[in-house]
């Protein structure tokens, strides 16, 4: 994974500086991508546009820093599963001041301190041992995937013991959880809206750079599968 804020280019001919590309879905991917974009057009946007207009941009950042200091857990793991001592370490110790000091995630202080790795995920752990991207997939709702990191997105939900060990949504017999794993109904509310929330509040803090990116592009789904496949093929090679 990476931090940089460097784009990637959504032009980019097939194969070059992609990885490897295999689109053989490409019929259905095309309809669910369109399918997406009038829910990002009509539901995603118009909201987003009001929490942008009601929340300052220092609360969509700690929003931001919030979501991402409680996916520590598959961060930490995946680092370890590719022997990367030092990212694991940093990640940890990321985890332990933005926690505390940073109240809860919402201040991200350990950015000050210069404490920042790439962010690994198991996609990216399958790619380092050999695990070929398979083909491209448009699923209605999330974002765009191989098959690899599918199952490595549905992976990463069980490496989080956010998932299980407070808002259950894996069993684990004669485990405790904050919430009892019986309470279905306040489970599914707390993982339905966080999902909803943070979805909101990235749509709301990139709504200049999504406006430019689908005024410049008259292609948006090979421009958005192209920028896709390139970054994910450069997170795994570094």
């Amino acid at each position: 994974g990476t931090q940089s804020d460097e784009p990637f280019d959504p032009f980019a001919k097939t194969g070059e500086a992609t990885g490897e590309e295999y689109d053989p879905w490409e019929p259905m991917n095309t309809g669910i991508f369109e399918f997406n974009r009038q829910m990002d057009l009509y539901v995603h946007k118009p909201v987003a546009k009001g929490n942008n207009f009601i929340m300052p941009d220092l609360a969509e950042v700690g929003v931001s820093n919030f979501f991402y200091n409680i996916r520590f857990g598959p961060r930490f793991l995946n680092n370890l599963f590719q022997g990367k001592v030092k990212g694991a370490g940093i990640e940890l110790s990321r985890f332990l001041i933005n926690t505390t000091v940073g109240i809860a995630g919402f201040i991200d202080v350990a950015k000050k301190f210069d404490l920042v790795t790439p962010e690994e995920d198991l996609g990216q752990t399958l790619g380092f041992y050999g695990v070929k991207p398979g083909p491209y997939l448009v699923l209605p709702f999330l974002p765009p995937f191989t098959v690899r990191d599918l199952v490595g997105y549905i992976g990463d939900v069980f490496l989080n013991p956010i998932n299980w060990l407070v808002v259950p949504i894996i069993e684990v017999n004669h485990v405790p959880s904050v919430i009892d794993h019986e309470d279905r109904t306040t489970t599914s509310f707390i993982q339905i809206g966080a999902r909803v929330g943070e979805v909101i509040n990235d749509r709301s803090g990139n709504l200049e750079k999504f406006r430019e990116v689908e005024e410049a592009t008259l292609d948006l789904y090979t421009a958005v599968r192209n920028a896709y496949l390139q970054k994910r093929s450069q997170a795994i090679a570094e």
